[in-house]
């Protein structure tokens, strides 16, 4: 039997996650998805998040990485941001209308221009930090993607998997004219029922003509 785990809404330390539940706000913090990886089955993980606190997707990206057992990870919406970083954890697909956004990292600071330029500092150290995830997972340099990320880097489906972002789209065939044709395990399930019946009736015409 497989765990789930949604990764939905913003994802927030745990020190901020009573303040969401009690305003009926969809969000996810590090607790949520550690207390569902103690043990050794399969786990699936569900990703449709704008992204949030990247000290907290990190945590959660760690987790996932060293869990004992199998992980598959779902992008099924959006996995933006901080997201994006979780999504490069394991195995992961995507579905065909879903996106993946990479950016730079960003936070607000009060101060004088000391405290702006310490911030500066922060803020590139934790690109760099960032960077080592898409890397681990694309093959890709850190230049490129520090490239990608300062642009705002957003990405249909397919791109994702062709940039090494994703493993595959789910439940996609075939593409055709570049767009991706679903077949679902129903449908599959017909066109090899036709098949069998086609060649059945072959053999019986041939057994006739013979």
């Amino acid at each position: 039997m497989s765990e789930t785990i949604d990764i939905k809404g913003t994802i927030i330390s745990n020190d901020d996650k009573w303040v969401y539940d009690f305003c009926g706000i969809e969000a996810t913090c590090p607790a949520n998805v550690l207390s569902k990886l103690s043990g050794t089955e399969d786990v699936d993980v569900y990703i449709n998040s704008g992204g949030g606190d990247v000290i907290a997707a990190s945590e959660i990206y760690e987790a996932l990485r060293q869990y004992k057992g199998k992980v598959l990870i779902h992008v099924v919406g959006l996995a933006a941001s901080a997201a994006s970083v979780i999504m490069c954890a394991r195995e992961c697909e995507i579905s065909p209308t879903s996106l993946v956004m990479i950016h730079n990292v960003a936070a607000g600071t009060y101060g004088d221009k000391n405290a702006m330029e310490h911030t500066a500092g922060v803020l590139s150290a934790a690109d760099e930090a960032v960077c080592v995830a898409y890397q681990i997972k694309t093959g890709k340099s850190k230049d490129e993607l520090l490239g990608m990320m300062n642009e705002e880097t957003w990405l249909p489906a397919q791109k994702a998997v062709e940039l090494g972002f994703c493993d595959r789209v789910s439940g996609v065939n075939t593409l055709t004219n570049g767009y991706c044709r679903m077949v679902t395990d129903d449908q599959r399930a017909r066109c090899e029922a036709r098949k069998r019946a086609l060649l059945d009736f072959i053999e019986k015409e041939k057994a006739t003509i013979e």
